[in-house]
């Protein structure tokens, strides 16, 4: 499979970045499509910086380094670059009508045996395939942030989405070094389910003053050996992206997923987390939280 047909990546963003990344350094050619040129200028910068990182750990050999730069190519649309593409996995924004668009276009460009992969964490995969002609071939690929640190990938099948196309993804997230779990298509799957159950609570607990926001993340990070505490982990993804899963949860599985007014109240005002520079804490422009600086809640 290596070698072979090139990947497409529709989305510059963080996952876009990483998808596209982990693919490149294991060998496949790589179309990285973004209407934005200043994210896709963006995207490629940072994937250049994983390369050399990769480099300077010893992850990565020199001529591999060398070979990943040049099988990564951006373009601003879905269009005769990606042609030929055996897989197109999109990455916007969790709104179905974006996504919608970008379905519709691949399935008008790409050849009829591509499968067409959504890195959705939430939404229906058989609404998101709705628009293509061969649903069969459309399937939930969703990865985890950083793409390049998390193991897991969730495939999520539809209503439609066939065996051959479950077995072929799964080569794919093999080839790619992860590992693939497969999932009936469920609101939130398995794990953006959980997550965002537990970001929620947390925000519940931080707009209550049970705790400061660095002592809820300690808990969790202490008491049940979690990597990360809800709330920074809520940074990293971005709240914004995060109260779009609650409020589809919220609509589709009840009041338990009713989203906590404080992270309404964070998204309005800019506060998305690390990408914005502010969420729950403060970030440098390195990206780096700044000591001390979690969010008070006055009551």
């Amino acid at each position: 499979m290596q070698g072979q047909a090139p990947v497409t990546v529709v989305g510059a963003g963080l996952m876009g970045t990483g998808i596209a990344y982990a693919f490149a350094v294991s060998g496949f050619a790589v179309v990285l499509v973004d209407n934005d040129r200043t994210s896709l200028d963006r995207a490629v910068k940072q994937i250049g910086k994983l390369i050399d990182d990769g480099l300077a750990r010893g992850k990565l050999a020199a001529e591999a380094a060398k070979s990943a730069r040049s099988r990564l190519h951006g373009t601003t649309e879905i269009g005769e670059e990606s042609a030929t593409s055996a897989l197109l996995i999109e990455t916007a924004t969790e709104k179905l009508d974006v996504k919608h668009a970008i379905m519709r276009r691949a399935a008008e460009v790409v050849g009829r045996q591509t499968v067409i992969a959504t890195n959705t964490s939430a939404l229906s995969i058989t609404e998101i395939a709705a628009v293509v002609p061969e649903p069969e071939r459309v399937i939930g690929m969703h990865f985890f942030n950083p793409v390049q640190k998390m193991k897991l990938v969730e495939l999520i099948r539809g209503l439609a989405t066939d065996a051959t196309t479950l077995e072929r993804t799964r080569t794919w997230v093999e080839a790619i070094g992860k590992t693939p779990i497969t999932i009936n298509e469920s609101p939130g799957f398995v794990t953006s389910r959980m997550s965002a159950l537990m970001g929620n609570e947390a925000m519940y607990m931080l707009a209550e003053g049970v705790a400061t926001a660095e002592d809820i993340d300690t808990a969790l990070r202490m008491a049940f050996n979690y990597p990360m505490g809800p709330l920074e982990l809520g940074d990293l993804t971005g709240w914004d992206t995060r109260l779009s899963v609650l409020q589809y949860l919220h609509n589709v599985l009840g009041e338990k997923f009713r989203p906590c007014p404080l992270i309404i109240k964070m998204v309005k005002s800019g506060r998305h987390g690390r990408k914005t520079g502010a969420g729950v804490y403060s970030y440098d422009a390195d990206g780096k939280r700044v000591p001390g600086s979690g969010i008070t809640v006055h009551l």
